[in-house]
């Protein structure tokens, strides 16, 4: 009888998951985000890139629906664009087909992992898996594969206490670095201390660590800070 209960719990389990709506998650993840019409944050980026020295930064993102963003720093920032715009909006606001995968445990926290394919061909990305938090409608981790170039991810911290609004306390951005063939514009000594094995790698993994402090949130941000200066 004990088995039979357990099985049939397990069944249970194992239906429900099958059962739910990957999209419908989504949707409601975006429409949590759409409460934020605009914000302006304090951040601190350290970055870790094995054969760089770059400076610890402070700077400001400004950030304004749909999807305008803007980082304004009087020193050097290695931030890819990728890690500057974190939102559901940014990350699915190209047309695209969801998969539901499974449920899974991330730092303590039950997720969904859904997978998502663009479908159109202007799109940069091949694949995006997200692990979503359902009961706060949040995304708490991002894999994605762009067409170019390696897979990063996007690693979202919050303050758990203070559920207001869905924006990050923190962010971990891992991705990969050519050597050979670093971005446009990017900064930084090279360092000399590593050894000569190390150098001879064409490719290494860099992170970068945001930490966001002092919201303002929908206070009202003019289009004039986002537009690019001659």
């Amino acid at each position: 009888m004990k088995t039979l209960i357990i099985l049939l719990f397990v069944g249970f389990g194992l239906s429900t998951a099958q059962k739910k709506d990957p999209e419908k998650i989504l949707e409601e993840v975006k429409k949590n985000f759409s409460k934020v019409e605009d914000y302006v944050v304090d951040v601190n980026i350290k970055v870790d890139v094995d054969f760089l020295k770059v400076p610890e930064t402070n700077a400001i993102i400004y950030f304004k629906q749909p999807g305008k963003m803007h980082l304004e720093s009087g020193g050097f920032a290695l931030l890819p664009k990728e890690g500057m715009d974190f939102s559901p909006v940014g990350l699915l606001e190209d047309e695209y087909t969801a998969i539901y995968e499974r449920i899974d445990t991330l730092e303590g926290f039950r997720t969904d992992v859904i997978k998502v394919i663009p479908l159109t061909e202007q799109s940069d990305v091949v694949l995006t898996t997200l692990w979503v938090d359902e009961s706060k409608q949040i995304i708490r981790r991002v894999e994605s594969t762009p067409k170019i170039g390696g897979t990063f991810s996007i690693e979202l911290k919050y303050n758990e206490s203070k559920t207001d609004y869905p924006l990050p306390s923190g962010m971990i951005f891992t991705f990969n670095v050519d050597r050979m063939n670093l971005p446009k514009g990017m900064a930084g000594e090279m360092n000399q201390n590593r050894d000569t094995n190390e150098k001879k790698s064409k490719t290494t993994t860099g992170r970068v660590f945001i930490t966001y402090k002092n919201y303002k949130v929908n206070k009202g941000i003019p289009d004039s800070v986002f537009e690019e200066k001659k």
